[in-house]
């Protein structure tokens, strides 16, 4: 599933959102220099924001295809794997992972982080929680059921509360601390919302992960039901974001 979003990257990257201004600005402000290495940087959406902020930014990307659509929007990208990639000496002010960092194994990631940042360098992980209303959540819930009978998907609720995906960042954070290459790990959170149109929401729920490898009249199946639910709300919603991020400072003595 990891190599799955480049099916489609233009609608990846159109419909997917941004990350929250506030916490770029925090990043840029907190490193020590302009550097910044984007592990699993996807189509650049992130990266064009730090970018934007007088970042100089590199990719790194296991998908050819997000990686290509990146490089096409002015981002200098390397195919691998965080764990694979070779850094050949080069070190960096900050490590940034935007909602790729549980693609990646959580103790030989931290530690490579660890040996590619320079002095008061830091690694930041972040994401989004986002879980539509339960008016869109459920009948999406009960059509993907129909159309993907056996995927382990199944199992979750159709709506998951915000405390088990600080729980996820919490062992993120913990993985950082047990490396004993970071000072003590802090935990940041950003709400925000936005708005959603009908056609806005189903070209995006094509870009999730267990969509991007279903076959098409699975996915329309899919579609067609959310679509119905959305149009019962008048055509649009609203979705509550919460960006979380874990974050360290590399230690002096490491």
């Amino acid at each position: 599933m990891a190599e799955s979003f480049g099916v489609d990257a233009q609608r990846y990257d159109q419909a997917r959102p941004g990350y929250p201004a506030a916490l770029v600005t925090r990043i840029v402000a907190e490193i020590p220099g302009p550097d910044v290495l984007d592990v699993g940087c996807g189509t650049g959406i992130a990266a064009r924001q730090f970018q934007a902020a007088g970042c100089t930014v590199l990719g790194i990307e296991p998908d050819a295809r997000m990686a290509g659509f990146a490089r096409a929007r002015g981002l200098q990208v390397e195919v691998a794997t965080f764990e694979a990639w070779q850094p050949a000496g080069r070190t960096f002010d900050a490590v940034i992972a935007a909602q790729s960092w549980h693609w990646v194994d959580p103790v030989a990631g931290a530690a490579k982080a660890a040996r590619v940042l320079r002095p008061e360098g830091r690694l930041v992980i972040f994401g989004h929680v986002y879980e539509p209303p339960a008016e869109v959540a459920e009948p999406f819930a009960a059509a993907y059921r129909r159309a993907v009978p056996d995927s382990p998907l199944n199992g979750q609720p159709a709506r998951r509360s915000l405390d088990l995906y600080q729980a996820g960042y919490a062992k993120f954070a913990d993985k950082i601390r047990d490396t004993g290459q970071f000072n003590d790990p802090e935990q940041w959170r950003y709400g925000w919302e936005q708005s959603y149109t009908r056609d806005q929401w189903l070209d995006l729920l094509p870009t999730t992960g267990g969509l991007t490898q279903l076959r098409p009249d699975q996915l329309a199946d899919i579609l067609d039901a959310v679509g119905g639910a959305i149009d019962s709300l008048g055509g649009r919603f609203t979705m509550n974001y919460t960006t979380l991020a874990a974050t360290a400072v590399r230690a002096d003595t490491f």
